[in-house]
């Protein structure tokens, strides 16, 4: 298979542009994805990018990560019901930093990193008017669907704009970089294709661009969504407990569509797929999974561990009590993790005031009156219990499982 018949098989082509099968094949091309910093850290939805850029440049083409420093000021509209509120200047910079820094550890630091703030800042706006602008006609900005959809409950001029400096960057990649080819998610084509077109009338240059589907699990909840909650890269955001446990509870319908999305080759995927098959109950394909997800974005140390301590917190016959001091030292790098200091801790009596960190009261409640909140050695809390001596493990350490497979630390320190 050439690659777009493999990239069509692996369910990662959503639209594409004519041509680019010849480009990608016999050419080693110049191509760029772009990322929006409007928070300091990705999630797992944004991997999938970065997925198809390292099976594109295994193959020998030159990949390129823009990060919208300027067109994150305005927030692109697409697949947004209202506009975005505005970033304050300091916090943007801080989320590009951290997206830049995630991002050369996803991809060793072998491809190259751009802010298009560095260009778009240059700008004047006479110039970007009569030279974009004046290429562009409204009728064809309100036929795009990030457009289309915004029309009735209201779009600024600012957040209309977004496509023409997109645009922009496709163009300015172009003349710097030869770059020829944009990828990204399928909400993106309309920002996409008016690249081209500004391309092929400022230029007379044919150039191309590719999306892949948002994807989702078999009940239509995005990828990277777990109980309404984005599921993070960043360890201070996502424990890598979580993280590694979220592809372990993928359905078998949605491992056997996630595995084609890992860089290895299709033979080895079939052979993984036909495995689990044989015993679905050994989760065989979400193993898979969930160990190279967690090993590129956490280790293979921290990985390993995970999978060491899943045996131990999911054991209901295991004592916590017989677990050494370092177990609770290393288990605090893995799980979500409260530290409490011992002065502090009077205003923590109640289990409720500690866990109001991560969830509503009503919620907590909830999981109380269902039996699924736990303290230490598997034992249910049926009430707003009162925190006393005794059920800290070494003086400092409470163990709290919050439904089926989501484990807390108390830590009392200095």
């Amino acid at each position: 298979m050439n690659i777009i018949q493999e990239l069509n098989w692996r369910g990662i082509i959503h639209n594409i542009t004519p041509g680019i099968e010849e480009k990608l094949n016999n050419n080693k091309i110049f191509f760029y994805t772009g990322f929006d910093p409007s928070y300091h850290s990705l999630h797992i939805g944004n991997l999938i990018p970065i997925l198809v850029l390292l099976i594109l440049k295994k193959i020998g083409n030159k990949p390129i990560i823009l990060i919208g420093g300027a067109t994150g000021i305005i927030g692109d509209p697409s697949g947004k019901k209202k506009e975005r509120i505005f970033l304050k200047k300091e916090i943007l910079k801080k989320n590009i930093i951290s997206l830049k820094n995630q991002l050369i550890n996803l991809t060793k630091n072998e491809v190259e990193i751009l802010n298009n703030y560095d260009w778009i800042k240059n700008i004047y706006l006479i110039n970007f008017l009569k030279k974009i602008g004046k290429n562009i006609t409204i009728n064809y900005l309100f036929s795009k669907d990030s457009i289309k959809n915004r029309i009735k409950t209201g779009i600024s001029f600012t957040e209309f704009s977004y496509q023409l400096i997109q645009a922009y960057d496709f163009l300015f990649l172009y003349k710097k970089k030869k770059c020829i080819l944009q990828i990204g998610g399928s909400d993106q084509w309309g920002n996409i294709t008016t690249g081209i077109e500004i391309i092929k009338k400022l230029e007379c240059k044919k150039v191309y661009g590719m999306t892949f589907p948002i994807l989702t699990n078999k009940k239509g909840i995005k990828l990277g969504k777990s109980e309404k909650e984005n599921i993070w890269i960043d360890k201070n955001l996502t424990s890598p407990h979580d993280f590694y446990n979220y592809f372990i509870n993928f359905t078998d319908y949605d491992s056997e569509n996630f595995i084609k999305f890992l860089p290895i080759k299709k033979k080895e995927i079939i052979y993984f797929i036909n495995k689990h098959k044989k015993n679905p109950k050994n989760r065989f394909l979400q193993k898979k999974i969930a160990y190279f997800f967690t090993k590129w974005i956490h280790g293979k140390k921290i990985t390993e561990k995970i999978i060491y301590y899943n045996k131990i917190l999911l054991n209901k016959k295991k004592n916590f009590k017989e677990l050494d001091k370092k177990h609770f030292i290393t288990l605090s790098k893995i799980i979500n993790t409260i530290k409490i200091k011992k002065k502090k801790i009077k205003y923590y009596k109640f289990i409720i005031d500690i866990l109001n960190n991560f969830f509503s009261k009503k919620d907590i409640l909830r999981k109380i009156k269902e039996n699924s909140l736990t303290i230490n050695n598997y034992k249910k809390i049926k009430k707003n219990i009162f925190l006393i001596k005794k059920n800290f493990l070494y003086k400092k350490y409470i163990i709290i499982k919050y439904g089926k497979k989501k484990f807390f630390l108390i830590e009392i320190i200095e």
